[in-house]
């Protein structure tokens, strides 16, 4: 498995450091992601106070993300809206019911439901003039305004030495899950302009990549 949420509460793996079975690979999920993510958008837009998160119940590695963004939002004084999408029908009456909350700011995870519908979630935020942080620079890429989290491709090249060591005889359940260690900080300024932002020069100096 490459870059996968959490593969413990999915039922993948024993723990990161046992799995002891025949699955192992690595994982998108790191320590105190959700803060830095949140510290980063408020850095960015620092009037935001209402953030809406969209999740996927059905997906059981998202109860850590949940678990891990009620304490930083609580941590800095960040009210969460839960966006519960678990169909591709459910998207235009969860958006509007959304919406109905007066969120300042949105967030999500890469659920691969989710990954499959982003040009119409950006869509739908640039419509409604609201800015997203993402976790991977792709959805930047595509026209999100702002990305913290780990590199895919750093995360898929890890991978291929799982493939190598267990090729050689090495058992799964006796290589540790890896979390990630490479991360990418990335903002797109055509859409914060398009979002009548003026994304702060501190945070421009953090992002490793600038879209203009």
């Amino acid at each position: 498995m490459a870059g996968i949420g959490d593969p413990v509460r999915a039922g993948f793996v024993a723990s990161l450091a046992h799995p002891g079975g025949n699955i192992t690979g690595n994982t998108l999920l790191g320590p105190e992601l959700a803060a830095k993510r949140l510290q980063l958008l408020k850095l960015a837009v620092p009037t935001v106070s209402r953030v809406a998160f969209l999740w996927n119940p059905d997906n059981r590695s998202h109860a850590a993300y949940l678990d891990e963004w009620k304490a930083a939002a609580s941590a800095l004084g960040v009210e969460l809206l839960f966006v519960a999408v678990r169909r591709s029908d459910e998207f235009d009456s969860a958006f509007a019911a959304m919406m109905q909350e007066r969120p300042d700011a949105f967030t999500m995870t890469v659920d691969s439901l989710h990954q499959l519908q982003i040009g119409w979630i950006i869509d739908f935020l640039a419509r409604n003039r609201l800015p997203g942080m993402y976790q991977v620079r792709e959805n930047v890429v595509a026209g999100g305004l702002l990305s913290y989290g780990a590199s895919l491709p750093d995360l898929f090249r890890r991978a291929a030495g799982y493939v190598h060591k267990i090729l050689e005889g090495t058992r799964p359940a006796d290589l540790p899950v890896e979390q990630p260690i490479k991360f990418d900080l990335s903002v797109n300024l055509k859409t914060a302009k398009a979002l009548g932002l003026t994304i702060p020069e501190p945070f421009l100096l953090l992002a490793d990549e600038v879209i203009e």
